[in-house]
């Protein structure tokens, strides 16, 4: 009787045992939108992830579609929500595409990035 008991308590704990393993941040939505046309440069990224963040250990790149790379502020964490980040732009962007390249730690230490598009219109 105790061997019927034991195999599905072990399955169920090993369950609730890994399910925080596999949440990792993902981006949840950004202004200027992934793949977004904008009439005018933006003064900030904004990047919203599905998780909290650990701002130490997390950051942006921004770069033209010549490939040059553009100067950003520190990636900071929004004031009301742990998830977001905002980084500063310098100066105004000419009309292109720039490409965003973002790497983020959750607050349960799982690394992630990506990397996503916007246009500004000419």
């Amino acid at each position: 009787m105790k061997h019927r008991l034991t195999l599905p308590l072990a399955a169920l704990l090993a369950s609730i045992l890994a399910s925080p393993a596999l949440a990792h941040a993902f981006l949840d939505h950004a202004t200027p939108g992934v793949g977004a046309t904008v009439n005018s440069s933006p003064g900030e990224l904004q990047l919203s992830f599905t998780q909290n963040l650990v701002p130490a250990f997390s950051g942006v790149t921004l770069k033209a579609a010549s490939g040059g790379e553009i100067p950003v502020g520190k990636a900071t964490l929004d004031a009301g929500s742990a998830n977001t980040l905002h980084v500063k732009l310098g100066k105004a962007l000419p009309p292109g595409t720039y490409f965003v390249s973002w790497h983020v730690v959750s607050v349960d230490t799982h690394p992630t990035s990506g990397t996503y598009k916007f246009t500004i219109a000419p």
